[in-house]
C-alpha cells in the first residue's frame, strides 16, 4: 500500500513510525512532514491545507490511503475531495468535523441527542452575549463558536473578565470569523482526560485513555499551549468508568450523526471533565490529538494500517485492536518563550543519544534539516517518549533521554505525570 500522511507535527511523526511497522506498506509520503518524518516517509513540499494540491498528489501518485493529521485541512474540505475522486481517505467529511469546527454545533447536537446535560447558550449578538454573562454569572467558560488555534476558549472566574473576552471575539474579532458567534457554559470542576475512538460512522473502537498537561508552567499554572506532555493509562479511569464514558457519550454521538444525515468516520476525540457528578463532555475533536498519540500509538499492539484501512472502508466491525499494559509518558521539549514569542533555527544536539535511552522514543514536532544538522522551527519541538512496564519506569525514562538532549532556550516541564505519581 502506499500511504499519504498529511502535517508535519509531532502527532503526524508517531502515525508516520507507527505506519511504517505495517506488513501492508510499500512507500509512505508525508505533506509536508519534519526532520524527524523525513527518516520514516518521502516528505512532499505541500502545505497541509492546499486540497487541491493534495488531492491532485494522491491521484497522480495512486495513493491507497491519505491519514489526515490536523483538524484545519478536515474541516476545509479535504476528506471530501478525496471522497470526490474515489480516493480512500481517513479522516470526518468537512460536515462531520463541525464537531471541532462549529462549538454551537457540538453542543446543539449533545443537547438535542440528550448527551450531554450541560448548560449552555448561543449567541450572535455581542450585547446579549454579556447580558446573558451577567445573568448567568460567573464562574462560566466562554468559546469562540469556530476554529481559533486552540485559543478560542476562555475559563472566566468573574464577570468582568467574560465580558472582555467576549468583546475581544465578538468586538474585536480578534479571532476573526471564528468569534462572530459565541457560546457560554457552565464551569464545570475535576480532572480532565481524553478518550478517542476509531470509528467507520457505525462501529465504534476505543482508544486507551490519556491525561496531558496544557499549562506551561509547572504544577499546572501559566498559559495554556497545545500540551507539555501526556500519559496513558489515567489512574482516574479505571475499566468500568471507560466503559461507561464510550457506552454514554462517544457511541451515541455516532449514532446521532449518522441519524441525521452526518456520518462520522475517523478519530472522535473525546475531551472529558471527571466531575463528582460523574463524567460530562468539554468538547470533541476530528483527528488524533497532540501529544495525545504520541503515548496512544506505543501502547497499540495491532496493525495500525490496517484499522485505519478498515475505517476508510467502512469495515472496522471486521476488526479486532489489541493494546499493550504497558505505560507511556511523552515530554514535550518547547522553545523558550513559547507560547509567546520564540526564536526559530536553534541547532539541536543529543538526538541519537536520546534514542539509545530503553524504551523511549523521540518525535519532532516543530523541527528542520539543513545540511544533516537539525534545528528548531516551532514551539513545541520534541516529543520524547517512554514506554515501560509501568508509570515510573516510564517517566524516569523519558526524562533520562531528555538530559541528553540540547538546544539554546530549551524547556520543558519537569513534573509529567504528577497526579499518576500522587495516585
Amino acid at each position: 500500500m502506499k500511504v499519504l500522511i498529511v502535517g508535519s507535527g509531532g502527532r503526524e511523526h508517531a502515525l508516520a513510525w507507527k505506519i511504517s511497522q505495517s506488513p501492508l506498506l510499500t512507500k509512505l509520503y508525508c505533506a509536508p512532514g519534519n526532520a524527524g518524518i523525513q527518516r520514516l516517509a518521502e516528505c512532499v513540499g505541500l502545505p497541509a491545507d492546499d486540497v487541491s494540491s493534495l488531492v491532485s498528489f494522491a491521484e497522480e501518485q495512486r495513493i491507497d490511503l491519505t491519514v489526515v493529521g490536523p483538524e484545519h485541512p478536515l474541516i476545509l474540505g479535504l476528506a471530501d475531495a478525496l471522497r470526490a475522486r474515489g480516493l480512500p481517505v481517513y479522516g470526518p467529511s468537512a460536515a462531520a468535523a463541525q464537531l471541532e469546527g462549529s462549538k454551537i454545533f457540538t453542543d446543539e447536537l449533545l443537547a438535542r441527542h440528550g448527551i450531554s446535560r450541560k448548560r449552555f447558550a448561543a449567541f450572535s449578538d455581542p450585547d446579549a452575549a454579556i447580558a446573558f454573562a451577567r445573568e448567568f454569572g460567573a464562574p462560566l467558560v466562554v468559546k469562540a463558536d469556530g476554529e481559533a488555534l486552540g485559543k478560542g476558549v476562555k475559563v472566566c472566574s468573574s464577570v468582568s473578565e467574560a465580558e472582555g473576552f467576549i468583546r475581544r471575539c465578538m468586538v474585536d474579532r480578534e479571532f476573526g470569523a471564528a468569534g462572530e458567534r459565541v457560546v457560554i457554559e457552565e464551569c464545570l470542576a475535576g480532572q480532565e482526560c481524553s478518550i478517542k475512538a476509531f470509528t467507520d460512522g457505525t462501529t465504534v473502537l476505543p482508544m486507551v485513555p490519556s491525561q496531558d498537561h496544557k499549562r506551561i508552567g509547572e504544577g499546572d499554572t501559566g498559559d495554556n499551549t497545545g500540551g507539555m506532555g501526556c500519559y496513558s493509562p489515567v489512574p482516574a479511569v479505571d475499566d468500568s468508568l471507560f466503559s461507561s464514558i464510550v457506552e454514554r457519550f462517544l457511541v451515541p454521538t455516532v449514532s446521532a450523526m449518522k441519524a441525521e444525515g452526518i456520518p462520522y468516520s475517523g478519530t472522535l476525540y473525546g475531551g472529558m471533565i471527571l466531575t463528582e457528578a460523574g463524567p460530562e463532555i468539554l468538547e470533541y475533536n476530528c483527528r488524533f490529538g497532540d501529544p495525545e498519540t504520541q503515548v496512544v500509538l506505543p501502547r497499540l499492539d495491532s496493525d495500525l494500517l490496517e484499522v485505519l484501512l478498515a475505517t476508510a472502508e467502512g469495515r472496522l466491525g471486521e476488526v479486532q485492536v489489541q493494546w499493550s499494559n504497558r505505560a507511556a509518558v511523552v515530554v514535550v521539549i518547547a522553545s523558550g518563550g513559547y507560547p509567546g514569542p520564540y526564536e526559530k533555527g536553534k541547532r539541536i544536539t543529543g538526538l541519537e543519544e536520546a534514542a539509545r535511552v530503553e524504551g523511549v522514543e523521540v518525535f519532532h514536532a516543530g523541527t528542520t534539516e539543513v545540511n544533516g544538522e537539525v534545528y528548531t522551527a516551532g514551539g513545541r519541538v520534541l516529543g520524547v517518549t517512554a514506554v515501560g512496564a509501568g508509570f515510573r519506569e516510564a517517566r524516569e525514562r523519558a526524562y533520562e533521554a531528555c538530559l541528553r538532549i540540547h538546544f539554546d532556550d530549551m524547556y520543558y516541564r519537569r513534573d509529567i505525570g504528577w497526579r499518576a505519581l500522587e495516585g
